[in-house]
């Protein structure tokens, strides 16, 4: 089973920026394609992006497309969210999860081993 370790959360005003990033240390995680998600207090856990294991290809939620980039550094094992213009909605916490198949949306699809990173963004 692969371990994931989420970092780089915080708190941030409106319109700022964080990157977020997700580690496996024990294991090497290149082949598999990698999301994040999120989870607010009292909602569903959330789609926000996914890239396939080479990196080559991406998927978006529609709420963080332009604002939002995801990417991964095989050599280093780590895959990064680089979150831009925030907004107040995207405060949760965030999860990154892995799966052997291709890039999906579905969390049922995706492996979660992470504690996850908290994300605030208010004034």
């Amino acid at each position: 089973q692969v371990k994931l370790v989420e970092s780089g959360g915080g708190w941030v005003q409106p319109g700022g920026s964080l990157r977020l990033s997700c580690a496996s240390p024990e294991h090497t995680f290149k082949d598999y394609a990698t999301a994040w998600f999120r989870q607010a207090p009292g909602k569903e856990r959330e789609f926000v992006a996914a890239i396939e294991w080479s990196g080559d290809s991406t998927v978006y939620a529609k709420s963080v497309t332009g604002r939002f980039t995801i990417s991964r550094d095989n050599a280093k094992n780590t895959v990064y969210l680089q979150m831009n213009k925030l907004k107040t909605e995207d405060t949760a916490d965030y999860y990154c999860a892995v799966t052997p198949l291709w890039i999906s949306r579905r969390p049922t699809e995706y492996y979660f081993s992470g504690q996850g990173t908290q994300v605030t963004v208010s004034s």
